[in-house]
This record gives structure tokens, sequence and C-alpha cells, in this order.
């Protein structure tokens, strides 16, 4: 180990940039559906001793800062362009008006991502010492960066590190207690500690402290699933997950809207398995009603006759806010719930919209420098200035979120009261058969484990699922499958309300990596002079 990482060490040119960006691709096989959880260690120990290399000015005093912030940024190259490559898929679609911004998502958007890392690297080289500490550096620079990337220019914290420790319910219950935000610093730490094997200097300390995390973690997870008492509830409902898979183009061309209903209908309707009982609850994927509810009657007599006396839908639909004296209408990405009768009971708008998906970020801007190729990307809705909880007519409430808002720690509010379950409603069809469905499953399902409240989760082409509170699937539908799926949902009737305090659990820990960082640098520093 040694030999090793003195030759990574002494790389230098081409050689160190291609080893930075393939380190950062190898991270990216721990990443759902590979779930190759010891990649990380592999990644992690190469950018330690790739960092350990990084030169500087000795006259300036800089330590390396540029080489180091230039190895992370490759790095986070490596990481995103492997991790999000499927983002192309959606421009391809509709190739003839988007293909020309098919880098932009699949090497622009890595770039900007990898912003991120390198200030990471950069920040860490400021504590960087021999031994343990420049691990806790390491750890706690890529815990704020992390945290930073949740909510910057609206956020995209997709394939967080700490989700890199988490591919199943076992590992999945630290966040529980610590939350994605905090696991993610603790997961650095772990995943970067057999690069202590190449220097020797405080290795054993750092391994030690690395296993002891690791031990903590399986065995939270143990105890959480097979020790502690389950969560208590008194009030079931069977819940219907409708996944058509209807194909993007199909959608998008928009010449088929009738059939598309109507399918979203026949699965609706299509009897229990023989001895199961009839579902109490319906849920379509996001958008799956092609045209405005509103404007068609008669779609919501259909609905009626097809639902039997009790059953609700829940769907999702664009919602159409008229705004008079010839201004155009506000189109919002809903979710309506529907009963028996054809009636709307209520509705919940999306909060977080999606760039150049749904909205055009500095659209005014853009248009003053005639950048039209921008502004002509898809979008048009507009955000809901706040979320409102669905309640179902037996007095359970839902959290709904629609999309990607599920990849948002954030967005699931610390205070869940009022809330039984959550509810995601998502078309990841834009994105065919890639890790992106997978990925974004993952990170949905962790919001269940992190809030100890279950998961109702319907896609267009899947994954489809309902989550119990550790993160465990009960009944599901797998990518490309079509068809409807009942299952059992157990809830608390009395509204859950989550304490948790993630946030702070996050400062807790860089400020104890900073702190162990800060110790051993003071150390490396008196024993230098």
């Amino acid at each position: 180990m040694q030999t090793l990482a003195a030759r990574i060490l002494l790389l230098w040119g081409v050689r160190r940039a291609g080893l930075a960006i393939l380190a950062g691709a190898i991270g990216a096989l721990a990443l759902p559906p590979f779930d190759s959880f010891a990649a990380m260690f592999v990644s992690f120990t190469l950018l330690v001793w790739l960092l350990d290399g990084a030169t500087g000015n000795a006259e300036t005093g800089r330590a390396g800062l540029s080489s180091s912030f230039w190895i992370g940024w490759l790095f986070g190259l490596g990481y995103f362009v492997s991790g999000l490559w499927w983002l192309g898929n959606a421009l391809l679609l509709e190739a003839e008006e988007f293909a020309w911004a098919f880098p932009l998502a699949v090497l622009g958007l890595p770039a900007v991502l990898a912003i991120f890392y390198g200030l990471a690297t950069m920040l860490a080289r400021l504590l960087w010492s021999d031994g343990m500490g420049r691990i806790a550096a390491l750890a706690a620079a890529f815990g704020l960066l992390e945290w930073l990337r949740s909510f910057v220019a609206t956020g995209f914290p997709w394939n967080a590190i700490g989700y890199a420790a988490m591919p199943v319910p076992l590992m999945m219950q630290s966040s529980h207690v610590l939350g994605i935000l905090a696991i993610t610093p603790l997961a650095v730490f772990v995943f970067a500690s057999p690069a202590l094997l190449g220097t020797r200097k405080g290795a054993w300390p750092g391994l030690l402290l690395a296993s002891a995390l690791l031990v903590a973690h399986f065995g939270y997870g143990a105890f959480r699933l097979y020790v502690e008492p389950p969560v208590e509830t008194d009030k079931t409902m069977v819940v219907r997950l409708v996944q058509p898979s209807i194909d993007q183009s199909q959608k998008l061309e928009n010449t088929d809207r009738i059939g598309i209903f109507e399918k979203h209908l026949a699965l609706t309707a299509a009897p229990p398995e023989e001895g199961k009982p009839r579902p109490d609850v319906i849920v379509w994927p996001e958008t799956s009603v092609p045209f405005i509810l509103t404007e068609n009657p008669d779609a919501l007599v259909r609905i009626g006759d097809v639902l039997q006396d009790g059953q609700i839908l829940l769907t999702g639909a664009v919602r159409a806010e008229e705004r008079g004296a010839g201004l155009p209408p506000l189109y919002y990405n809903s979710v309506y719930m529907i009963d028996d009768k054809g009636q709307i009971l209520g509705a919940s708008d999306k909060v977080h919209l999606t760039p150049f998906g749904e909205y055009v970020p500095f659209e005014d801007l853009l248009r003053q420098f005639g950048i039209e190729e921008l502004i002509s990307l898809p979008g048009g809705f507009t955000a809901a200035a706040s979320r409102t909880p669905l309640t179902l007519p037996s007095g359970i409430g839902l959290y709904p979120l629609i999309c990607y808002e599920a990849i948002f720690p954030g967005e699931v509010a610390s205070d869940l009261a009022g809330t039984s379950a959550i509810l995601n409603v998502t078309n990841d069809a834009w994105f065919g058969a890639s890790p992106g469905p997978y990925q974004h499953f993952l990170q949905a399902r962790l919001r269940a484990v992190e809030t100890g409240v279950p998961l109702i989760r319907v896609a267009n082409s899947g994954i489809s699922a309902v989550i119990d509170p550790y993160g465990r699937i009960v009944q599901g539908l797998s990518l490309d499958a079509a068809g409807a799926v009942d299952a059992t949902l157990s809830v608390k009737s009395v509204p859950v309300r989550h304490s948790h305090n993630h946030a702070l659990n996050l400062w807790l820990v860089v400020g104890m990596m900073t702190l162990m960082a800060a110790i051993s640098s003071l150390g490396f520093i008196r024993r230098a002079n």
C-alpha cells in the first residue's frame, strides 16, 4: 500500500488528472443500480493520495490550494458524469429541437456540480496534515459542501455521497437519527480511511474510529430492524399503485390522449386478487391526466363511474388557474384528490420546480442577451408558495412530494404534524431504462426512513412501491413493468410529529471532524518547526 500511495503521490500532468477522473467514476459504481458499496473505499482512498501530492507555491503560502481544487473538480467531474449521464436521454426524446443541449446535460451540469467537490478539497487542504487529521478535514469539507449543494441555486443534492453508505435497509437506519446530510461526512471519513495504510502515520487511530463507525452503522440498523419494537399503528388502508408505463414519446406526441386516459381507468377498475380486499385509495403517477381536468367535466364523470363507493383517486395532473383581464392562466404541476362522484376534494401544487424542465431560470436576463435556445427549453409551470398536505376522508394525512422534490431532505418538514404518510408521484419515463429511476427511487425511499413514516410512491414507468418506515418494500412494481398492484399500508391515526433535528446533527459532525483536523494540523505544524 505504501508503494502504491507513493507512486500516486508522484503522478503529474495528464496521468494525475486522468486518475482523479477515474477515481470519481469508480465512486459512481456505489450508486444504484450497481450499489457496489466497496467502490467508494477505492474512490476516496485514491482521492486522498492524490491530494497528498498536491503542491503549491512556498513563497505565496498557497499550500497547494489551486492544485487541490482541480483534483477535487476532476474527481467530481468523473463522479457526476458517470452518475448523471442518463439526463441526456430526456433531450433525445425531442432530438430535433433539443439535441443541441445534450452536451450541457451530460457534461455541463456535472462540470458545475464538480465545483462543489473542488471547493471541498481546497477547503480540506487548509487543515491538511499527516495521519487521521487529513481524513477528518476531507470529511468535514465534503459535509459542508454537500449541504451547500442541497440549496445553492435552488439546489441539486442528487447522489450525495451519504447515499452510497445506504444501499439496503440494514444500512439505512442511521439516517433516521442523523439524516442524510450528517451521514455524508461520516461516510467520507470511513470511505477515505484505507488511505491511512499508505502512509502508516496515524493509521491505527483512524482505522479504529472508522471501524467503530461502521460497526455502529450496521449495529443500529440491526437493532432497529430486528430488536426495537416496530412503529405502532392502529389503522390500515389498501392502496393501489397504477403504473401504466406509457412511453414518454407517446405522451409528447399528444395524439392519443383518450387512449392514455382509458389505460389508467382500466388499471384502476381491475378487480383485486382473489381473496384480497378492494383498494381504498388509487394513485396515478405525475401528470398522468393528459388534459386539464377542470376543463373536461366528462373526464371527471368517467373517473366517478370507475371508482367504487368510498374509493379515492390521487392523480398527478396539470392545474390551470385563471387570472382574468386577458392574462394567460398560470399552470401548476399538481396532485388532485377525487372521490367516487367525480368531485375534486383537494389539490396540492409542486413547490420546488425542476430548472430547465418546468421553468427556465433567469428567463428575462437570457432574453436580454438573446439566448433564445435556452428560453425555448420546456417550461411554463408556476411554483406554489407553500405545500398543501392532503387529508383523505378517512382522516389519514398525506404529505405530497412531486417528482424530484423527494430528493431534498429539507422539502420534508421537520415537523410532520398532520401527516401519516408521504406521497410521491413522478414520471421517470423521460430517462428510459437507465440508472436514473433507480437513483431517484433510493433517494425517495430514504425520506421514509429519515422521517419514520411510510412512503407511497407511484411512477409512470417505475419504480413504484409502498415503503414502510424502515425503508423496506411492502409491495411494488419494477422498472418498465405495466400494471397495478395493491398494498396494505399501516399508519398511525394520530398524526406523526417528527422531532429529529437533522440540521443540528450535521453541524455537530462537521464540528467534530473539523476539531480533529485542527488538532492534528497544529501538531503537524509544531513537529515541522
